[in-house]
């Protein structure tokens, strides 16, 4: 009798606070049914909880999907079906689902997976860069987009400096000696470059790019950037970074030149034969924006006719690239597998963030990471 009434009075709550947060929704059933009818068992509370979370798609857990460490997160605020569990019978669960959180660009938000999806109204992608997702379309079905801006900066701007450092000081190199079952002798023609005192050129002076010109600051390395707009005098200072109108003048100067740009129509192929061919033949090249910024046949013949020293990318295009592309077999490129973002720290606030930009949208309250077409 006491599970009846408990059932009814919850469905009479329901429609009074569906408006809330879905926090403050659980506090609500929570408050309301104990002043109602007094002390619940613990169980059926948590039942009502657990029916009164929304339904999120996900790719899958570990491989290409979520790491196990954070799906404590995504299970506190979410029921959680992963696509191969939601494709053996989308017609059930098509219309449950609420929100597609987006890992490494998967699922991929096309339409033949969001017409399977009649009740979606957001998709919260895991990461800065939304190339992957057709902003206008999804925006056309009156769903909401969002990304994780500023939580990703930190550990992107580290691996941009720790490219550079690696590449600069050839630490990989000297780890293939050091472990080399048949060396006998210190060799002491493993020569890099000088990084203190250098000059970094920063294309992309977002979030990131200032980050990443915070740590060549601490190298004492002098700070160019070209950026869409100029940053204001006060961020100019803090990082001593002076500004390049002209792109082509921080190819010229620079001794690394760090490529921290969103992937648009405008960017693509962003440095190619005329940009590498004005960069110093003692210059190197560091992405970490995307693999698409950069066109790979000119880089590899860049490299190999020594216009510029080195290559040092977190990104390619494809990632993987096919185990015979050229980039591969040279001996002045270090490539790291697309690991800018890829420290737990990092990794649980992005997916924090993703889950309160869902939440938000819905909600219907102000999302504070949406992204709209432009």
């Amino acid at each position: 009798m006491l599970q009846l009434k408990f059932a009814f009075l919850c469905v009479i709550l329901s429609s009074s606070i569906l408006t809330l947060s879905t926090r403050m929704q659980r506090v609500c059933y929570i408050q309301c049914v104990r002043r109602l009818c007094g002390p619940a068992p613990s169980s059926l509370l948590l039942k009502v909880m657990e029916d009164n979370k929304p339904w999120a798609l996900i790719s899958e857990v570990g491989k290409q999907g979520y790491i196990e460490e954070v799906m404590d997160i995504l299970k506190q605020h979410f029921h959680i079906i992963c696509l191969k569990d939601f494709l053996q019978n989308s017609a059930v669960h098509g219309p449950k689902v609420q929100a597609v959180l987006v890992w490494n660009s998967l699922p991929a938000a096309e339409p033949t997976l969001l017409r399977l999806l009649p009740s979606l109204k957001v998709v919260a992608n895991g990461g800065v860069g939304i190339d992957h997702l057709d902003l206008p379309y999804i925006s056309s079905l009156g769903v909401k987009v969002t990304n994780t801006p500023g939580v990703v900066s930190d550990a992107t701007a580290d691996i941009a400096m720790g490219l550079l450092l690696a590449s600069a000081r050839r630490i990989v190199e000297g780890h293939q000696l050091a472990v080399d079952p048949n060396m006998t002798h210190l060799s002491q023609d493993l020569m890099g470059v000088e990084v203190t005192g250098s000059t970094m050129g920063i294309i992309g002076m977002g979030h990131i790019g200032c980050k990443i010109a915070q740590r060549g600051k601490g190298f004492d390395m002098r700070i160019l950037y070209h950026n869409r707009t100029r940053r204001s005098v006060e961020d100019e200072q803090a990082v001593g970074a002076s500004y390049r109108e002209n792109v082509d003048d921080l190819l010229k100067e620079s001794d690394f030149v760090v490529v921290a740009v969103n992937l648009t129509p405008e960017t693509t192929s962003l440095i190619s034969h005329r940009e590498l061919s004005l960069m110093k033949p003692t210059a190197t090249l560091v992405n970490v924006s995307r693999g698409l910024v950069v066109d790979q046949d000119a880089l590899v013949k860049a490299l190999r006719s020594g216009t510029i020293r080195a290559a040092a990318l977190d990104v390619t295009h494809p990632e993987p690239l096919p185990r015979d592309h050229p980039l591969l077999g040279l001996s002045n490129v270090l490539i790291t597998p697309h690991v800018g973002t890829n420290t737990y720290a990092t990794t649980r606030k992005m997916v924090q963030k993703m889950v309160d930009n869902a939440l938000a949208a819905l909600n219907g309250q102000s999302i504070p990471n949406e992204v709209k077409p432009k």
